[in-house]
């Protein structure tokens, strides 16, 4: 029993001599630490909040100005030319202050003032040179000495040492883009998949918005671009992710894997262990803004806002929208093993639990041979279905009592671990590993993960790990950044002991995991039977393949002088074209983290140019010359695409919120509701690599990361994700439905193989050899 004493505080019993108190030295104790961690961790934060507030100045140079401005004043050399002087006068006489007293005085706060007001221009005059890009358009290689100018005025006006936000408020707005260029754009990306009679009454659409309802809809949309931070971000989060009634899982969550060969440790406890920790690590780094901006080409910054939500959030369901409830801090982690749900504490006398002590808590949980209590097992499948019946079921069965106490304990949790009964990863030997691997990373068995966490990690039982992630808090480099530290950590900073455990002896005396108690009535089982049923029929229709693309990587096309993201969205391409005998809107993420709080933007990869080397290819009666000229014509344009709509020049998102505008207003757009409504039948994202240099690929080639993927966005469409890992590997995470007669997941990854295989052929640069 000496847990449910360390349990709490102090005990109490009534005798007939009155109430006898008994103090627990241990359970004070561990409160004491508590408390001290806790305002350690508040200090840290206002401490962070004014070096951020301050950046790029730091408080040292706040000392030099005041030092030189008193000891100019004693040299009787004014710097302030008579601004010390007139500040002294305002200043109250009293016995207090003497003369000198009120010169120190004023001068120290002139010296602040001008401290201050130098702060301003820094950031000012850094803005006005992070709105430049023309250096992202210049040819690959090759700078010109305006852009060389302005990457040295960058460098100096960007401080030393940055912390994770230091850079938030010199980055500039998102720009609202002129109706007349997106709609030429629009129409250019158009006209390859129309028809001249379709394309012809689009233009008429087009020109009509233009000239009538737009010029109404842009003013509005200019006046909240002067008004908010971003003209979209806002709108995007609301409108295409917490209004959404439908499933979150498969239509929106996305997952990402482990090392595609390595599975550190063998065992479950360990491996979950190991990995919590180096996440916990990571969150008080985050915490304590510790980690660096992610800089393009060491220079630029990226916005960091994303991160802010990371841990402690929950999607809370809605009957017309959802909210995302963001804790500041929280000290436990939510665990579902076997049906069963539990809490455990990661903090123990105000310190973080070691990963010995981890390993023991989990292996209390794995060992916990208790069986789900009725109406338990199958919980989390309300955060599977559809919104609107978990809506009601959480405020009506879920409000109060024991199972109030419950919900929150998960809702309110870090993050969300299931620890799977099966066992998943890369086989050599079995051709559906990856694919089996994936769709149990995207949906599971639709009652084993909490689709409305921030995050699920998942830790399979032999070892190997996954996280399933919530998409309206953020997108996939955000969680990208923190999956590599993590893996990264986890193998070459914690490590393991020869059996393939944690490191170091764990504290027997820490308190077991809470079981979580709950009263799920049957009216409530109803529910929750009809949200499985749901999911269920969503999950078994996602077709998917993953597969490994090893016949050359980036090296052969970087040698080819292509960008490889290019390479790839032209196979694509010609994949497609072969697969359905047709082009289709193609949906291909980038990224506006250039601006404050960006988030995505959508490239449209399907062009005119694509086309023409598709339609080239499969022709055999043009020359491989033309072909390959057709295609270097394809892939700069379909780079230039790229860096338009990281510029802030995009399409979709300008379109999208003309059309939030118009709905407010109250006004019908044709033109609007017709864009709004094309279906993107291809959507495809590359997962970033290696963010953050934490060990050297090249010499850990086993240790390449898998990727991550997201389900089909159209039931008759495909998704692709990507990652380009290493010199010579290529992995493809392709979704589908089984329920369209139109599609085939392993049909297309046969496609994309043989069309990057054609496309590399045009180089006249064999695949094998690549590694020479």
């Amino acid at each position: 029993m000496a847990e449910a004493h360390q349990a709490v505080a102090f005990q109490f019993t009534v005798t007939p001599e009155g109430v006898a108190v008994q103090l627990s030295r241990e359970a004070l104790k561990q409160i004491y630490l508590a408390g001290v961690a806790s305002w350690k961790k508040r200090l840290a934060r206002i401490k962070n909040s004014f070096l951020t507030g301050v950046y790029p100045a730091t408080p040292s140079s706040w000392l030099a100005v005041v030092v030189v401005t008193v000891s100019s004043m004693y040299c009787r050399l004014d710097l302030s030319l008579g601004l010390v002087g007139h500040i002294r006068h305002y200043l109250p006489s009293c016995r207090y202050l003497s003369f000198q007293h009120r010169t120190l005085l004023s001068a120290t706060l002139f010296s602040t003032g001008l401290w201050l007001s130098g702060i301003l221009l820094c950031r000012q005059s850094l803005k006005l040179l992070l709105s430049y890009h023309g250096w992202m358009f210049e040819p690959h290689g090759k700078m010109s000495h305006s852009t060389r100018v302005w990457a040295a005025l960058v460098k100096v006006m960007s401080g030393r040492n940055p912390m994770l936000y230091s850079f938030q408020t010199s980055l500039p707005k998102l720009p609202v883009p002129s109706v007349e260029a997106t709609i030429r754009r629009y129409l250019e990306s158009v006209r390859p998949l129309m028809e001249d009679e379709k394309y012809h009454e689009m233009e008429v659409l087009a020109q009509a918005f233009k000239q009538h309802t737009a010029p109404r809809l842009q003013k509005f949309l200019v006046l909240k671009s002067w008004w908010a931070t971003n003209y979209v971000s806002d709108w995007w989060e609301e409108y295409v992710y917490l209004r959404g009634r439908g499933p979150v899982m498969v239509n929106s969550n996305y997952y990402a894997m482990d090392f595609l060969y390595v599975t550190p440790s063998p065992w479950q406890a360990a491996r979950a262990a190991n990995v919590v920790h180096s996440i916990l690590l990571y969150r008080r780094k985050l915490d304590r803004e510790e980690i660096p901006p992610v800089m393009t080409l060491g220079l630029v910054p990226m916005c960091s806002s994303q991160m802010e939500r990371m841990f402690n959030t929950t999607r809370i369901p809605g009957k017309e929208s959802d909210t995302l409830q963001h804790l500041s801090d929280s000290k436990h982690l939510a665990v579902y093993h076997k049906g069963r749900f539990y809490k455990l504490w990661l903090y123990h006398g105000g310190k973080l639990l070691k990963p010995c002590d981890l390993e023991l808590q989990f292996q209390r949980i794995l060992d916990d041979p208790s069986p789900p209590q009725p109406g338990e097992e199958k919980l989390a499948a309300l955060t599977a279905g559809d919104r609107v019946p978990w809506a009601e079921a959480r405020a009506r069965f879920f409000s109060q009592g024991k199972n109030k106490v419950s919900l929150d304990a998960i809702e309110r949790a870090a993050f969300f671990l299931a620890l799977d009964e099966e066992a998943h990863g890369y086989e050599r030997d079995r051709e559906d590993s990856m694919d089996r691997y994936a769709k149990s990373l995207l949906h599971g068995r639709c009652y084993d993960r909490w689709f409305d966490k921030s995050f699920t990690l998942v830790v399979y039982k032999n070892g190997k790990v996954g996280i399933n992630m919530e998409h309206s808090w953020a997108d996939a480099p955000i969680i990208g950044h923190l999956w590599e530290f993590v893996l990264a950590t986890d193998k070459f900073h914690l490590g393991y002991s020869e059996g393939g455990h944690c490191c170091g002896e764990p504290n027997t005396a820490i308190a077991p995991p809470q079981r979580l108690q709950w009263d799920v009535p049957e009216e409530c089982r109803k529910v929750i039977d009809g949200s499985y049923r749901v999911a269920e029929a969503l999950a078994s229709d996602v077709d998917f393949h993953c597969f490994q693309f090893t016949a050359f990587g980036k090296g052969l096309i970087k040698r080819c002088k292509t960008s490889p993201d290019a390479f790839i969205q032209i196979s694509l391409q010609l994949a497609h074209f072969r697969d359905k005998g047709s082009f289709c809107l193609t949906y291909e993420a980038s990224m506006t983290r250039l601006f404050r709080e960006g988030r995505t933007e959508t490239v449209r990869s399907c062009t005119r140019e694509s086309t023409a080397f598709v339609r080239s290819m499969m022709d055999p009666a043009r020359a491989q010359l033309e072909r390959l000229q057709l295609f270097q014509v394809a892939a700069e344009k379909h780079q230039h695409m790229y860096r338009l709509a990281m510029t802030g020049a995009g399409i979709d998102r300008h379109l999208f919120c003309l059309y939030v505008v118009s709905k407010y207003l109250g006004v019908e757009s044709p033109f609007l509701a017709q864009v709004l409504s094309e279906p993107w039948r291809l959507s495809t994202s590359q997962t970033p690599q290696q963010q953050i240099k934490m060990f050297d690929l090249e010499k850990n080639q086993d240790h390449i990361s898998s990727g991550g993927g997201f389900g089909p966005v159209a039931d008759d469409g495909y998704g692709v994700s990507y990652i380009i890992a290493g010199e010579n590997l290529i992995t493809f995470h392709i979704s589908s439905k089984f329920s369209s007669p139109e599609t085939d997941s392993r049909r297309f990854g046969r496609n994309i193989r043989q069309a990057m295989l054609d496309i590399a052929d045009l180089f006249h640069v064999p695949a094998n050899q690549v590694a020479n």
